[in-house]
């Protein structure tokens, strides 16, 4: 199976569409190289995906037949990222949400209810 199709079938990503455009981009690995949306994957083989500010990495168990359920996908990859690589990247996803400012991106259900009680009132 082409990797682009495996990393959407796993839920990796979205769409396939999505799943090439970060092959194209050099976010995905397979072993050591950066590969083509064309590349076959089996079982056994180590596959890595960029989420900054680290790689994650799994071994594939099983290839599916077509995209599967989620709760199916730990019986077709199993996890290698480090645990000290996963820490590095939740205190990334914290740091970022902590300085989000006011008014920027999509209002939390705080500011909504303000919004909602200014232009009724």
């Amino acid at each position: 199976m082409r990797i682009d199709k495996f990393l959407w079938c796993i839920r990796l990503f979205k769409t396939r569409s999505l799943a090439t455009d970060a092959v194209k981009r050099e976010q995905v690995k397979l072993g050591d190289r950066i590969v083509k949306a064309s590349a076959e994957v089996k079982p056994g083989e180590v596959f890595a995906v960029r989420d900054p500010p680290i790689w994650r990495s799994w071994v594939i168990t099983a290839i599916p037949a077509s995209r599967v359920g989620a709760k199916l996908v730990p019986g077709l990859i199993e996890e290698r990222t480090s645990f000290e690589d996963l820490q590095k990247l939740e205190l990334t996803r914290l740091a970022k949400a902590e300085h989000r400012d006011p008014g920027e991106g999509r209002p939390t259900k705080r500011d909504r209810r303000d919004m909602d009680r200014f232009t009724t009132d």
